[in-house]
């Protein structure tokens, strides 16, 4: 039955049928408890839907898709079979374990990841429908008074998509800059020395130090409209708003860490490397130079780095070693 009400579920539940699982799951304890193996194998395996072991194998875009804030990319083609549902529960776990286990290391293993780096991009919803992706390593915190937006960027850095509001000035506080927006999207920086406020969309304010003005009231400070970059430095007694245009590569290389759907039709497994390595602090090496003209048609996020690889090994047999903390070596297993 927990097999019958998992393939329910996954088409979705009339208000009826609401009724009765919610009454079958009453009838006995046990129920719930297979209830939950069967719908954790069914979204593990669904996650897995759609690899294939061809040299142009489509990876479903829901195998990468981050955990929060994206849509994954829409696909019928690959769904998983259903007959999975019907399998025992014994066998949903074996196989679930088989296919998720994470591998042994092997003997003599030298060199570990940097955990940190391997982390995905994280994607917050704010109370205020504003959303905010914040970079490997950053650390904010949001309190919302009555009458304004607050988040304090404490480290690192991160990108603010503002949802309008101009009764709540949105403000972002980073070693004592303010930076001001109303409804704009626009990314925040934090380095040793300097402070970088990049808009992309809209107009923000830069103030070097904590405006005493009334909060509903645009400050009289550096005014930072798209395309254009604000760098204020830390180092100075009297620190300086100083803005500069980008251009487009320039705007393209200082957002590349954000996630993005990647989509590749029949192309190189060494462009493809290239297009993530572009996206990502650690590096991805192909080994043996066989590899490089393995066509691949592929969508997957940009920021999965340990998503890509295990695909790479899962789909195309290939094995991944580890040389210091910041790089994978891709070669074939054969």
């Amino acid at each position: 039955m927990a097999a019958d009400w998992t393939l329910r579920i996954d088409r979705g539940l009339t208000p009826q049928e609401q009724d009765d699982y919610t009454e079958w799951l009453a009838q006995d304890p046990r129920h719930r408890e297979a209830m939950a193996l069967y719908q954790w194998g069914w979204e593990e395996f669904d996650r897995l839907a759609g690899l294939q072991t061809t040299h142009y194998a489509q990876i479903n875009p829901d195998l990468l898709a981050p955990d929060t804030g994206h849509a994954p990319k829409a696909t019928a083609k690959f769904r998983f079979i259903p007959w999975f549902a019907a399998l025992p529960i014994p066998v949903v776990l074996a196989l679930t374990v088989i296919l998720l286990w994470p591998d042994a290391e092997p003997e003599g293993q030298e060199f570990q990841p940097s955990l940190e780096l391997m982390a995905r991009i994280e994607r917050r919803a704010l109370e205020d429908r504003s959303r905010v992706e914040i970079n490997r390593g950053a650390q904010l915190e949001v309190a919302y008074p009555s009458d304004t937006r607050l988040v304090y960027l404490e480290k690192g850095e991160a990108n603010f998509e503002v949802a309008k509001d101009p009764n709540r000035p949105f403000i972002v506080n980073v070693a004592g800059v303010d930076v001001r927006a109303v409804g704009t999207i626009f990314n925040v920086k934090l380095s040793d020395d300097e402070v970088d406020v990049l808009v992309t969309r809209g107009m923000v304010s830069v103030e070097p130090t904590a405006s005493t003005s009334d909060a509903n009231e645009l400050p009289s400070g550096s005014l930072v409209e798209t395309g254009q970059k604000a760098i204020v430095r830390l180092w100075s007694e009297t620190p300086q708003v100083e803005v500069i245009n980008l251009s487009e590569p320039e705007i393209e290389e200082a957002t590349r860490w954000q996630p993005r759907l990647l989509d590749f039709d029949a192309a190189p497994l060494g462009e493809i490397v290239d297009a993530f390595n572009r996206c990502n602090p650690i590096q991805v090496v192909i080994g043996d130079p066989s590899l490089h003209t393995v066509s691949l048609s592929s969508s997957f996020w940009s920021d999965n780095v340990e998503g890509f690889v295990r695909l790479m090994e899962s789909s195309f047999g290939m094995q991944t070693e580890w040389q210091g903390s910041r790089e994978i070596v891709l070669r074939s297993a054969q």
